[in-house]
């Protein structure tokens, strides 16, 4: 009877640690909790994340039903909190975290073991790329980080890469009038370079929808630099100073040619000038003679008369045709 006894209390205190006490849990300030009951997530029934425009808004029409997601009771921090045995909680950290780009997660010693990711240019150079991605959890979208998909960050940094890779290989700079005008193109990588910030920025837009595909929201992409191979990169000095050449050439003859179109400009505009003050004196003189023409023949004759000893007072010797 003792020995039923003494193994019943084991049995409750046992029951009691493992199950009543062990069922007790808090969240820390940086972590939210979802909690599922059976394996299945409690969820606000009736509601998915293709009903929140913030968080589809960067989706296209035919995908918000593809990523529509149901919506978990979120349990924020604090605690403690209470589960029952049949019951389990899933913690997630919403803390902003870096990661090398070049990471590979599932072959640790791709890309150079993790340091620098090869992309190729437009113009088929091999390049180095380095930089970071900096990414959170989404609060909103916790169902498709926790049970979406088994290892939620390999899947944004392979969407990442790809839309990378694809940018690299078709960008092209905006070029300038003389570039247009002079039909030369310089070297991808250049631009790329020059471009470090537009790069980025095209990232993050086209990275947004990561949020409602995966859980993962992706605050910026921080490419630091682009390389190219060592054993090209003293030709592709060469190219660069031969580029540079041509361009101060083109400039210099377009700054030329600037300025002779300007001197024409003027030349034309000082001969206007010329030709209006010879002509205005004649006009003038055409609106006083029909003035004078219309107020009778003797005005007019007598405005000639008055013209004539205006000459005459003028001129040193006269010849006066004498009627015989």
């Amino acid at each position: 009877m003792d020995i039923m006894i003494g193994a019943l209390a084991g049995f409750v205190c046992w029951f009691l640690v493992n199950y009543l006490v062990a069922g007790i849990y808090t969240v820390d300030q940086n972590e939210r909790a979802v909690k599922t009951s059976f394996g299945r997530a409690k969820r606000l029934e009736g509601v998915t994340t293709a009903d929140d425009e913030s968080l589809t808004a960067a989706l296209r029409p035919e995908e918000k039903q593809r990523y529509a997601y149901p919506v978990l009771q979120v349990i924020p921090p604090g605690g403690p909190y209470f589960k029952w045995p049949w019951e389990r909680v899933h913690k997630v950290s919403i803390a902003t975290q870096t990661i090398n780009m070049a990471t590979d997660l599932e072959q640790h010693g791709a890309n150079h073991n993790g340091t620098e990711l090869e992309a190729v240019t437009k113009d088929q150079l091999n390049t180095g790329i380095k930089g970071q991605i900096r990414y959170r959890v989404s609060e909103q979208n916790l169902y498709a980080y926790v049970f979406g998909v088994k290892n939620p960050i390999v899947h944004v940094m392979g969407y990442f890469i790809s839309i990378l890779r694809e940018r690299i290989a078709n960008f092209e700079a905006p070029r300038t009038q003389a570039e247009v005008a002079s039909a030369v193109s310089g070297v991808s990588i250049n631009d790329l370079r020059k471009n470090l910030r537009d790069l980025n920025e095209h990232m993050d837009r086209e990275c947004a929808s990561s949020a409602a595909r995966y859980g993962i929201l992706l605050d910026a992409s921080l490419i630091t630099a682009i390389d190219p191979p060592t054993e090209v990169e003293s030709a592709l000095a060469a190219i660069n100073t031969a580029h540079n050449e041509v361009s101060s050439d083109i400039s210099l003859a377009q700054a030329s040619a600037d300025q002779k179109i300007v001197q024409s400009k003027r030349a034309v505009e000082i001969e206007t000038l010329k030709a209006q003050t010879e002509v205005e004196p004649l006009l003038a003189m055409a609106k006083q003679l029909s003035e004078l023409k219309a107020s009778g023949q003797a005005a007019l004759m007598l405005y000639l008369r008055n013209l004539r000893l205006q000459l005459y007072s003028q001129a040193s010797q006269a010849v006066v045709e004498v009627k015989k």
